[in-house]
């Protein structure tokens, strides 16, 4: 049916994550009733992949991977992962203008400090 290997997720009584890999989807038939085959994803290679009752999937997990989780696990991970904070990188701008000389002074601040001048009579700096 299918040349990825089917992970599938669950949480145990103690709260540690289960994962398992599968080679086929016969081992999981026998826990879990499929009601349906996958036919809107995004992602080609899921397409007619089926559905299980009581575990949320498939879901992409690299190439050769598709995964299935539990809807406990679903829901800790998903919040797991909107709560992350993506670093951003500052970039700072300061303008100086001085009205008397016709010169304008822009510093830069990011990973390296710069601070170009040039005289806004003359246009051969830029």
């Amino acid at each position: 049916m299918t040349s990825k290997k089917i992970r599938l997720i669950t949480r145990e009584t103690n709260g540690e994550l289960r994962t398992r890999d599968f080679d086929g989807f016969d081992d999981i038939l026998k826990v879990h009733e499929q009601i349906g085959i996958e036919d809107s994803s995004t992602d080609l290679t899921l397409r007619g992949l089926p559905v299980f009752r009581g575990l949320i999937g498939p879901m992409p997990e690299g190439r050769a991977i598709a995964r299935y989780e539990s809807p406990e696990v679903f829901e800790v991970l998903t919040k797991e992962w909107a709560a992350q904070k993506i670093p951003r990188r500052r970039r700072r701008r300061a303008v100086t203008i001085d009205g008397e000389t016709g010169t304008v002074a822009i510093a830069i601040q990011s990973e390296y400090s710069e601070i170009t001048e040039f005289d806004s009579d003359d246009d051969s700096d830029i």
